[in-house]
């Protein structure tokens, strides 16, 4: 990933109301949820949630995918991991070994964050 990308991705998530709705997809993992579900969840109208899902779908964020009169949206799961591993890939200034502490008190799942090897090691081999 690149920091034009990262930084197309941040400004996507920047309001509230997208972060929330991003959230409740990424929550909602494969199975997603039509517009109509996600503004419930929100307590928002229609058009407003409709706004907000377009922004997260035109940054890569989201996807849609029509069902019928209903449009379903799915997180990007890919993309969000990678987004992850470019915040964390130079994490202890390429020596991500010595970050072994703070990940043991993140509460963040083991397997989604990036391998404690240097991504410059991981290239050689």
């Amino acid at each position: 990933m690149d920091r034009t990308t990262a930084t197309t991705l941040f400004e996507s998530l920047a309001s509230g109301i997208r972060l929330d709705a991003f959230r409740l997809l990424v929550r909602k993992g494969h199975e997603g949820m039509v517009s109509s579900e996600i503004a419930q969840a929100l307590e928002l109208p229609p058009t407003n949630t409709s706004f907000h899902l377009k922004a997260l779908v035109q940054s890569g964020l989201a996807t849609v995918e029509q069902e019928g009169r209903y449009q379903r949206y799915r997180a990007n799961l890919p993309l969000m991991l990678d987004l992850v591993a470019y915040l964390t890939e130079e994490c202890c200034a390429g020596h991500p070994e010595q970050c072994a502490e703070l990940r043991e008190a993140s509460c963040c799942a083991p397997e989604v964050l990036p391998p404690l090897s240097s991504s410059r090691t991981a290239k050689k081999s």
